[in-house]
């Protein structure tokens, strides 16, 4: 188990985080009409996975923003914005923002196989429930090319990084 901090606290964070060089798991999220979404439908595309906690928050919703900005620029990639928001609050954040280029997945069905399987689990102190801010690059075969746990949730990830693998 690893800990990332939350203010001036450290949270536990369980599961597996993945590597560069691992298979990333497969997952079932819900999307925005509360459809199932499976990794499986990405494939051939390169993958960036923003997960963060809640889209009403301040630093998620700047990295939702900049992520959507960079996914215009980016040839065969899609960028899935994961979080434990209902679909609901994720599509009225979108519109109102007028994002269209990031595609925004609930774990609110699944949380704990998703969160645990990718190692963003938060298991202790107040955001319990929530996934802990990340960034994982995927290749068209699902391998990782970058991953990133962020150490302090309010912080935002290293995009250039991220990114640049693609």
């Amino acid at each position: 188990m690893t800990t990332v901090g939350y203010g001036d606290d450290r949270v536990d964070v369980g599961g597996h985080f993945p590597a560069p060089g691992d298979r990333a798991p497969a997952f079932v999220l819900t999307g925005r009409e509360m459809n199932d979404v499976s990794l499986e439908e990405f494939a051939g595309q390169r993958k960036v996975l923003s997960i963060v906690p809640s889209i009403d928050t301040g630093t998620c919703a700047t990295s939702t923003r900049k992520f959507n900005e960079q996914a215009s620029r980016l040839e065969n990639t899609v960028v899935l914005v994961i979080s434990a928001d209902l679909p609901f609050a994720a599509g009225r954040f979108c519109g109102a923002e007028g994002l269209d280029n990031v595609l925004m997945l609930s774990t609110f069905r699944d949380h704990a196989g998703f969160a645990q399987a990718y190692g963003v689990d938060i298991q202790s102190g107040r955001p319990r429930g929530l996934c802990a801010r990340a960034v994982i690059v995927l290749d068209e075969n699902d391998q990782v090319l970058h991953s990133e746990l962020v150490d302090q949730i309010k912080n935002e990830p290293d995009y250039e990084t991220a990114l640049s693998v693609l």
